[in-house]
């Protein structure tokens, strides 16, 4: 008997397994989002922001655990509390989002000598705040909430996502028109474009959720 019931409870699983990961997930994309604020006030000490830089791979690191044991649940679980598509769809677009943000803090380790951090810092504070939201609509899932209670947060994702499309314009304006050198050029071109990827693949994220939301209404 109490096989068949640990049989059982392996087939059909908790939903609560599922809403832990997922959650858990978007808990360490809005870390990694976290650590890259705080490495750049240090990016001029080489030692410091190299073992920030570390911190980042076992972020990233544990991120890929926790997105194969999704994985492995949705292949040993018979009846999950979302649609497999859907559980597999958010999971991969949170993935993207601390593998974007790793790539970013690989690039500003090649930094001109004379980088300053202020416009950059804009767009990771953005960011941060996107990769928050998505965290807050993630963990609203749990809770089988209503679209109503949840179009607050994907339309500040929306005006987050857009208001960075917007400031990227302007820093490659001023970029383009200002006097720096080509390789100070490349390098911030390249670093702008990352960061409006990673807050891309955040407003994917939360569309994701939004979709589900809108489903099971």
């Amino acid at each position: 008997m109490t096989m068949s019931m640990n049989v059982l409870k392996r087939l059909f699983g908790r939903d609560d397994k599922f809403f832990d990961l997922l959650e858990a997930s978007a808990d360490e994309a809005r870390h990694s989002a976290t650590l890259l604020h705080e490495m750049l006030p240090i990016i001029a000490d080489e030692r410091a922001f190299q073992e920030s830089i570390e911190l980042l791979a076992t972020s990233r690191r544990k991120h890929k655990r926790i997105t194969q044991d999704i994985t492995a649940e949705i292949c040993r679980t018979f009846v999950t509390p979302l649609e497999r598509e859907d559980i597999e769809a958010l999971s991969s677009s949170l993935t993207r989002i601390p593998k974007t943000v790793e790539k970013i803090a690989e690039r500003l380790l090649i930094c001109p000598l004379n980088f300053h951090t202020e416009s950059v810092a804009k767009l990771v504070n953005m960011l941060e705040q996107a990769s928050g939201t998505v965290a807050l609509m993630v963990h609203a899932l749990r809770k089988k909430v209503h679209v109503e209670e949840i179009q607050d947060d994907y339309a500040r994702l929306q005006t987050i996502e857009g208001d960075a499309d917007r400031l990227m314009i302007a820093l490659l304006r001023e970029l383009f028109r200002g006097p720096g050198d080509s390789r100070e050029t490349v390098f911030l071109k390249d670093i702008y474009e990352l960061l409006e990827k990673a807050i891309d693949r955040c407003r994917d994220a939360g569309n994701v959720v939004f979709q589900v939301v809108l489903k099971y209404s």
